[in-house]
């Protein structure tokens, strides 16, 4: 592990989940194809729409409203709310086509588990100080083999701004009851996770899992207050 900043142990650990404890990428390309599949089986005015389409959809309707960008699960709706109404569909099955849909998707999305691994360090660390997930995205944690692990979890949305918003974590730390400062913050992100943390004044710790990790190729605004070269070193920091 390589510090950057004065750290002193701390009262409880914070997490991101997507592309910190596994890789989400490969997750959500496997999801967006499974909802498309599904759509295109179920759904026959779909079947000419490709994830080109989709995709697109999403990016005029984050032009539009660039609030939904704090809120994954509100912004897949209203991405096939779009899609649907240009397929053609209205009335009860528009809105049964895009509550399927959303069901479908938010399941696959989840359809993994976190490895054994990460799994027993989160059991060793939660045995010592209390555990939080903080999240911009949406998977669901009992799915996925790690909800035991958390006290509770955070998820962005419409009224809990996305990191580096400071709502969340400062949502956080009230529940814990703790100072800011007597929380480390364990994300892949410079910008939302370190940067989110450093300003809600929490301490930070930067690893990523789906990538090498040089400080060069990132960006970032301020140093985390350690990087971790393996995620089982925190067991060293608490």
């Amino acid at each position: 592990m390589i510090f950057y900043r004065a750290y002193h142990r701390p009262l409880a650990l914070t997490f991101d989940l997507d592309d910190t404890l596994y890789n989400n990428k490969p997750v959500l390309q496997k999801a967006e194809q499974a909802m498309l599949d599904f759509l295109h089986l179920h759904y026959a005015a779909t079947q000419s729409t490709d994830l080109a389409f989709w995709h697109e959809i999403k990016r005029l309707a984050l032009f539009e409203r660039p609030a939904l960008h704090n809120d994954m699960g509100e912004l897949r709706r209203v991405v096939l709310r779009r899609g649907l109404l240009h397929c053609g569909y209205q009335g009860v099955a528009l809105e049964h086509a895009i509550d399927s849909t959303f069901e479908y998707f938010y399941d696959s999305r989840s359809q993994f588990k976190v490895d054994k691994n990460i799994c027993s360090l989160l059991a060793r660390l939660a045995e010592k100080l209390p555990l939080v997930a903080i999240t911009n995205g949406n998977v669901d944690l009992q799915k996925i083999g790690i909800a035991e692990y958390f006290r509770f979890s955070l998820h962005a949305s419409l009224s809990q701004p996305m990191k580096p918003h400071a709502a969340m974590f400062n949502l956080a730390a009230r529940q814990l009851d703790l100072a800011p400062q007597d929380i480390l913050h364990i994300g892949d992100n410079l910008y939302n996770d370190v940067l989110g943390a450093l300003q809600a004044g929490y301490q930070a710790a930067w690893y990523a899992a789906n990538r090498n990790m040089q400080l060069t190729q990132e960006p970032g605004l301020l140093l985390p207050h350690v990087q971790l070269h393996e995620l089982s070193e925190l067991l060293q920091l608490v």
